[in-house]
């Protein structure tokens, strides 16, 4: 099961303590999760099920590529990062 991490800046809005998932894609072990808290879902994802604008997320180091269908592979040992992208200026 792939290990699914939320940054302490994301739980202070939302409960969503680390967890383990299954899936093959971020989108299948994003799901995973949503069917556990499904609050999350609306905070993560936008109206059409993309990653909102102000998330990102980062699998096993590397910064998520599809952030519209959440393809990018995963595997049992991954670890997928969600956190709250900062802006400014």
């Amino acid at each position: 099961m792939a290990r699914v991490v939320f940054t302490a800046n994301l739980q202070r809005h939302v409960d969503c303590p680390q967890t383990d998932a299954d899936g093959a894609t971020v989108r299948e072990a994003l799901d995973d999760v949503f069917r556990r808290n499904e609050r999350l879902r609306g905070y993560i994802l936008d109206d059409q099920a993309a990653l909102r604008r102000h998330m990102a997320i980062v699998v096993d180091g590397k910064p998520l590529r599809d952030r519209t269908a959440l393809s990018d592979p995963i595997s049992t040992t991954s670890a997928i990062y969600v956190l709250q992208a900062l802006s400014g200026g």
